[in-house]
This record gives C-alpha cells, sequence and structure tokens, in this order.
C-alpha cells in the first residue's frame, strides 16, 4: 500500500534495528485519512471470505480495525488487556506476549461477542513475532469460531511472526512489509521477494 509505505518514510522513525516508531499516524495519534485507506483496502483483500466480525487487541489496533469493520458493514471487537468492572462473566482469555513493550498480558472478550459460526478477521498494527496474531487465533477457535484472516497494518519480515502466522493455515495480509531497519533506515520487502 503505497500511501502507507510513503507515511512510514515521512513520519516513521528507526529507533533501533528491531523498533519502528510510527505514533505520529498510526498508534498514538491516527491519521484519520490514512486509517479510511487503510480499511478499504483490508475490506478488498478480504472481500468474498464471509466474514461476520473484526477482532483486534486494545489500543493501537482499534483505529484499522474500526475502519475495515465500517467498510465490511460488520462489528468491530477488541480484546481487553485490562480487568473492567463490568466484564466478568463468560470471559475467553489467552495470553499474549508485546515484542514492543517487553510485556505479556492476559488478554479479554465476552463469550457474546463472538460466537459459533462467525468468520472472524483478526486486524493489528504490527506484526513482529506473531504472538498477539496468535493469541487472538486462539480466542477465536475457543468461542468455536473461524479465524479466516489476519491483517497487519506493518509487518517485520525480518521477525519470525510471517512465518509464525502462516503456519496457523490462516490468511495472511500485510500492508507494508519491513525487510530491514537497519543502519536507521526503513528498506521495504520487495514483493516478489516474499512468498504471501
Amino acid at each position: 500500500m503505497e500511501a502507507l509505505k510513503q507515511k512510514i518514510i515521512d513520519e516513521g522513525k528507526v529507533l533501533s534495528n528491531t523498533v519502528l516508531k510510527v505514533d505520529s499516524f498510526v498508534n498514538h495519534q491516527m491519521d484519520p485519512i490514512l486509517m479510511k485507506q487503510i480499511g478499504e483496502e483490508f475490506a478488498e483483500r478480504f472481500k468474498g471470505m464471509g466474514i461476520t466480525k473484526v477482532l483486534t487487541i486494545e489500543s493501537s489496533g482499534i483505529g484499522p480495525a474500526l475502519m475495515t469493520a465500517l467498510e465490511m458493514g460488520v462489528p468491530m471487537i477488541f480484546a481487553r488487556k485490562r480487568k473492567s468492572l463490568t466484564l466478568t462473566e463468560g470471559l475467553i482469555t489467552s495470553t499474549v506476549r508485546s515484542f514492543t513493550k517487553q510485556e505479556t498480558n492476559e488478554v479479554t472478550i465476552s463469550r457474546d461477542f463472538i460466537t459459533e459460526g462467525d468468520n472472524v478477521l483478526i486486524i493489528d498494527d504490527f506484526l513482529a513475532v506473531g504472538q498477539a496474531a496468535l493469541g487472538l487465533i486462539d480466542i477465536v477457535k475457543q468461542a468455536g469460531a473461524n479465524p479466516v484472516g489476519v491483517g497487519i497494518v506493518i509487518e517485520k519480515s525480518f521477525q519470525d511472526g510471517h512465518k509464525t502466522v502462516k503456519e496457523t493455515g490462516v490468511k495472511l495480509e500485510s500492508l507494508a512489509k519491513i525487510a530491514s531497519l537497519e543502519g536507521g533506515k526503513v528498506q521495504f520487502v520487495n514483493e516478489g521477494d516474499q512468498q504471501s
């Protein structure tokens, strides 16, 4: 997705060989026009799959997931990282380790919102080692629903997440694939270089 790649080049900040900061347009301040384009792109890439729900984890995945759900005309659910006073019964949980934050969270959703027979599209902002995607796939399966796709805004292709998610058999689509952050420079994967 060229608009996203250009935004990464213009505004992304390489903090290390493994960390890219995109907080000016994805995960702190959001660019609503770009989020709308991201939603349209995911809706196009996953059309015809009978998707009934879009699922993400709070908070950075909410923007792209909501825009995707809006474009598809289906509800969006986000897994909570923090306990809620009102969300206490009928919970589905999974453990997720964040590569960037170096913390482990137990994420939860209510069984009321994903049910048997739902076809669920998982959306997240980053794919590094794949733990968030695996946790959400686990939640969908626990609900008796079908994880039919994983949509990633930015994939760090030099880490293991792509391989990890592909091994689940769930369709994976990433809008920007980064080959390297070495030397403080973003280098994108040439689309012919990596199996999708």
